[in-house]
């Protein structure tokens, strides 16, 4: 019981650690665009940032993926900690965390280039959003999916 219930949180840990740390590294680097764009052209900070926020959500979906297992875990430990059932939580929590790192990663390159080009002068706000929600797309994929193993978990669980 012990393995599984460690298998399970650490799955949770990951979901919302990776996810949160490629929050935190993408609005980094959307940030420094923005300072860097603020000297060439201090008119582009609003549209910034708004910009540098969007790398944000990745670490809200971990969150948000994280808060539903978490609900679970109860009902996980009661029932015996199920190795199969950790293993499907581990699973979400890898899927979730990585790919919300790297999204929130690549979505932040895509959004460092665009307040740079509006730093120059180039009215490419609209287009540059347009661009970043591609990179969004697979982690909000990922969090559909941990969501559909947790329903899957919580049925199995009778939570």
């Amino acid at each position: 019981m012990f393995v599984s219930v460690m298998l399970a949180y650490a799955g949770l840990a990951i979901m919302v650690g990776l996810a949160c740390i490629g929050s935190t590294i993408g609005v980094s680097i959307s940030g420094n665009a923005t300072i860097g764009g603020l000297k060439k052209n201090p008119d582009i900070f609003g549209k910034s940032m708004l910009l540098t926020a969007l790398p944000s959500t990745q670490g809200l979906y971990g969150f948000a993926a994280f808060f539903l297992f978490n609900g679970i875990m109860p009902a996980f430990i009661a029932k015996g900690a199920p190795i199969d059932i950790a293993f499907a939580i581990l699973a979400a929590g890898l899927a979730m965390g990585f790919v919300g790192y790297f999204s929130s990663v690549q979505q932040s390159k895509v959004v460092a280039n665009g307040i740079n080009e509006m730093a120059n002068g180039n009215d490419v706000f609209g287009k540059t959003m347009i661009l970043a929600v591609y990179p969004e797309l697979y982690a909000i994929i990922a969090l559909i999916a941990a969501v559909l193993i947790q329903i899957s978990v919580g049925q199995s669980l009778g939570a």
